[in-house]
């Protein structure tokens, strides 16, 4: 299995990292690494139509993926979920041309999937034995999961909101499960000081390169599902927002490579209006975020008050032409049963955030009605039974 990763940088000072080696946040400013490829050596190496015969996974754009040897991947079939062009909902909107990306498909149920596959496949070539995180609830699920099947013992530090389902998951896959703290940040401490003491490798987010790189399939995948194009928007529901950075990146790179042209679409962060931070940091000017106070949303994927990428975050959407924009707990119910009735998907209610924000986006000319658009729904409304049970509730 051919590598093109030469080195890993800072997201903020530039500093170079050594590859194939356990690194975590820069050594000299504390801020998230990225990955980087040798992409002209690649260009002359593979080709797009070599890569559409491959399986139906996200591991089909290896070349593109960090992992150096192919025996230490960690897969259940994870990726290359449905892009699904939905025009009786996109009537509803006001729009002419709406696809809507099914994550909910994933072998978890989310797309975290796509970061626990990368970053556990990595963890098992570095020799990792024991990996902590701290998780609001899916990620941890997710890591548990493909943990099992590395090997790996993963230990999952989750806030008292985390809701049973996601606690059981963890425990039905082996890894061991901590309660600590009333919020994601106040989880995240008391994970951080296990990593100290206990010299567990650190898995949480942004803390580590690799889940961020899982997530950029979801780009390749948009990219290569619209015949090798690219959307004018993208519409991103946001709490780390790991994914926002993933799916732009990936789409640069893609055109790099020379395999897309063509305008880079904007990204559009959505947030719950009870945890906003992004939004308001935009709506301020601020180069970083604040933590947001007593964030609340039904949607414990976007309970993230602070995260310690939020800068390259707002960078990111910046650098596109994005914006940010929040919905209500009730618009994304609203939304749920909105979408599973004009499409068939079931989108969870982080997902579903994306089709309540697009009414908006609309009528504030954000996006244009003939724009393609591309909704992002990261997961399956079968893993939030109480926000099932809330969107049907009423007549």
């Amino acid at each position: 299995m051919a590598s093109f990763v030469t080195h890993l940088v800072c997201s903020s000072c530039d500093t170079k990292h050594e590859a194939g080696v356990e690194q975590h946040v820069c050594t000299s400013c504390g801020s998230p690494l990225l990955v980087e490829y040798d992409l002209d050596r690649m260009r002359d190496a593979v080709r797009r139509e070599e890569v559409e015969e491959r399986e139906p996974t996200m591991w089909r754009y290896r070349e593109l993926l960090p992992l150096r040897d192919d025996r230490n991947r960690v897969s259940m079939g994870e990726g290359f979920t449905p892009l699904v062009r939905v025009d009786a909902l996109a009537a509803e909107l006001g729009l002419r041309n709406l696809w809507l990306k099914d994550d909910g498909q994933n072998p978890t149920g989310t797309f975290k999937a796509r970061g626990a596959s990368c970053g556990l496949s990595l963890a098992k070539e570095l020799g990792i034995r024991e990996v902590s995180m701290p998780s609001s609830g899916n990620a941890g699920g997710a890591w548990a999961c493909y943990g099992a099947l590395a090997g790996v013992q993963v230990h999952v530090t989750v806030p008292t909101s985390v809701p049973p389902l996601c606690r059981a998951e963890v425990l039905m896959h082996g890894a061991d499960l901590v309660v600590a703290g009333d919020t994601l940040p106040e989880s995240a401490a008391a994970a951080a000081k296990h990593v100290e003491t206990d010299g567990w490798y650190d898995a949480a987010t942004w803390r580590e390169p690799y889940r961020l790189e899982g997530k950029r399939t979801f780009g390749l995948e948009i990219a290569e599902q619209l015949g090798w194009s690219l959307p004018d928007v993208i519409v991103y529901p946001t709490g780390g927002g790991l994914g926002v950075v993933a799916i732009y990146r990936a789409m640069s790179q893609l055109r790099e490579l020379g395999w897309v042209s063509g305008d880079l679409p904007r990204m559009i962060a959505v947030q719950a209006e009870g945890c906003r931070p992004l939004v308001d940091a935009l709506e301020r000017g601020a180069e970083d975020t604040v933590t947001w106070p007593e964030a609340r949303t039904i949607a414990s994927g976007m309970r993230v008050p602070k995260s310690l990428g939020h800068a390259l975050v707002l960078r990111t959407i910046r650098e596109s032409g994005g914006t940010g924009v929040t919905v209500t707990d009730q618009e994304m119910l609203d939304a749920m049963v909105r979408t599973g009735s004009t499409t068939g998907i079931q989108p969870c209610p982080e997902g579903a955030s994306t089709i309540a924000a697009i009414p908006k986006l609309r009528e504030s000319g954000v996006i244009d009605p003939n724009e393609r658009v591309v909704a992002v729904s990261t997961g399956s409304a079968l893993r939030y039974q109480e926000a099932m049970a809330a969107a049907t509730s009423r007549p």
